[in-house]
């Protein structure tokens, strides 16, 4: 459920990139579901990739060229999606920027509980004198409470 959900969200996200970012076009929601998820394809498996080989220079450039990086891809979408159309090297970064912005945003409401640690701050039996009462637990939580 929460896979669709986020296909959703970003592809209202991608929606939203059209209206705002001159030189990007999609030509119907079908399109836009599936640009959505060739987004979230390519950042999964090939951005990651992409940032550890470039890690020296992305490191030189403070990061910047990983501005150059979500540019690319999401060009790169409008190469094998159909109907989804980007103009060139500035739309792309602009829209890869707004689109991430949007998504990230819009996905901020939509997070399940998460299987996870948290810590809780406990008092304990008391403390001899001169010793400290306060502890940090740290318990494993389950995603279904």
């Amino acid at each position: 459920m929460y896979f669709i959900v986020k296909l959703l969200l970003n592809t209202l996200s991608l929606l939203v990139v059209v209206k705002l970012v001159p030189g990007i076009s999609v030509t119907d929601w079908v399109t836009a579901i599936i640009a959505a998820l060739a987004l979230g394809v390519i950042n999964a498996v090939l951005r990651p990739v992409l940032i550890v080989l470039t890690l020296p220079l992305n490191v030189l450039s403070l990061g910047l060229l990983t501005f150059v990086i979500n540019a690319a891809l999401f060009y790169s979408v409008s190469a094998f999606v159909p109907g989804f159309a980007v103009a060139g090297f500035g739309a792309a970064f602009w829209g890869s920027l707004v689109y991430s912005i949007i998504s990230s945003v819009l996905s901020a409401f939509a997070v399940p509980p998460r299987a996870g640690f948290s810590a809780r701050h406990h008092h304990h039996h008391p403390a001899p004198p001169g010793k400290y009462r306060d502890a940090i637990d740290v318990e494993h939580r389950h995603a279904d409470g």
